[in-house]
Formats: structure tokens, sequence, C-alpha cells
């Protein structure tokens, strides 16, 4: 499959359409799942921070269970992670997909004035492509 060369060259925060889920910082790993369905999306920021310090994906709620964790009452801080790659926003939809393969990452977050602005998927960049091969 071979996208159009306008594909890679848009903005990245032309796809990040929805507003940025959040949990608060005293989250349980459960209220995170129920955020993540609430909300149809596969990762969350955590903390009200405009530049948050933590992410929770579903790969990572799915860790926990496989660990045995009580996600009742397990912080979701014990399994977010830290590590967070970010780009802004003007960073292009190629930039952004090359950062995701080099580090084996599936979310990147968006900045525009060091603030969090959105929330980009390896799913949401293989829409981008899928819709400009179609």
């Amino acid at each position: 499959m071979t996208a159009s060369p306008s594909a890679g060259s848009m903005p990245i925060h032309t796809i990040t359409g929805d507003p940025v889920a959040r949990v608060p910082a005293d989250a349980t790993i459960a209220d995170a799942a129920r955020a993540m369905v609430t909300c149809d999306v596969g990762a969350i920021a955590v903390g009200d921070d405009p530049r948050p310090a933590a992410l929770v994906s579903e790969r990572d709620i799915v860790r926990a269970v496989a660990a045995g964790r009580n996600l009742a009452t397990a912080p979701v801080s014990d399994v977010a992670s830290t590590k967070l790659v970010w780009c802004d926003a003007e960073a292009s939809v190629d930039q952004v997909a090359a950062r995701m393969m080099d580090r084996y990452i599936r979310h990147v977050l968006v900045e525009r004035d060091g603030a969090l602005v959105g929330i980009v998927s390896a799913r949401d960049l293989l829409g981008v492509y899928a819709d400009f091969d179609s």
C-alpha cells in the first residue's frame, strides 16, 4: 500500500480532534479503564496538569490484570507510563509515525505552547494512510 505524498505531510494536530481524556492522579486502575471505555480511547493522561507526567494505556491495564493487581484499589500511577514521547502540534504525520516506529510505542502526546492538546495513536496514523490510499 502506498500512501499519497500529501498524507504524511499533514500536521499531526489535524487528526487529534477529540478532547484529551484524563483521570485524576489519585484514580485507580479501574477508574482509568472505565474512563477509556466511556471516552472510547486507548490511552488517557493522568492528572490535570497542562503537561501531564504520566499516560496510561490499554496495554498498561492488561499488564496489571495479568499481574493479578486489584484494579479497584491499585493506583493508576503504579502502572502508568512516565517516559512520555511528545511532538509539536505542527509536526507532520510522517515525523510522528517515524518517532513511534523508532521507539516501538503506540501513543505520542501532542503539544502546543507547552500544553497537551491531543494524544495520537498508531491506529490514528493508520487511518490517515489508509484514507489517502483509497
